[in-house]
């Protein structure tokens, strides 16, 4: 079973990487990977340059300059290894392709859990990602067939 949640990043996109990709979090950074960028601190240098091309397209500035998605499991349901695959497989269904992304699975604490930080503004036709309540919805359904199709739990929907 993992839980997700996601989260806005308005500035310090640079210390955001960093923290995820730090290699005492990540087993020394072999929990790593990207899509469209670079897999280390250049990245946050790389969304930059995507902001500039869409601003260039007629973009206004943006005020989140990209997010952090949190996936995290029940402790001793997955494998750190299978965890990463898993995250991997839910931000390239997730993101469609369209924003680049850091994901680093984090093997520090008692549950292994994946932060992707993708970038707020698609390299692919310079739209800003757009947030709101159904999309928390979606994503949730994405992971949690995932999660199923790879046999691990999935907290069953309730009943509002």
């Amino acid at each position: 079973m993992a839980v997700t949640k996601i989260k806005a990043i308005r500035s310090t996109v640079d210390s955001a990487i960093a923290y995820i990709i730090s290699p005492a979090k990540t087993d020394e950074k072999l929990l790593v990977s990207s899509y469209g960028c670079s897999s280390n601190l250049m990245a946050a240098r790389e969304f930059e340059w995507t902001w500039e091309a869409a601003k260039q397209d007629g973009l206004a500035s943006v005020k989140v300059l990209a997010r952090r998605l949190i996936q995290s499991f029940d402790v001793g349901e997955v494998s750190a290894e299978k965890a990463h695959e898993i995250g991997l497989q839910f931000a390239d269904e997730w993101l469609k392709g369209k924003y680049e992304y850091v994901i680093a699975t984090h093997v520090d604490k008692n549950h292994i859990h994946n932060h992707i930080i993708f970038n707020a503004v698609s390299f692919v036709d310079h739209h800003a990602y757009k947030s709101y309540k159904k999309i928390y919805y979606d994503m949730r359904d994405i992971s949690d067939r995932i999660c199923a199709e790879n046999g691990l739990s999935v907290i069953p929907p309730t009943l509002d």
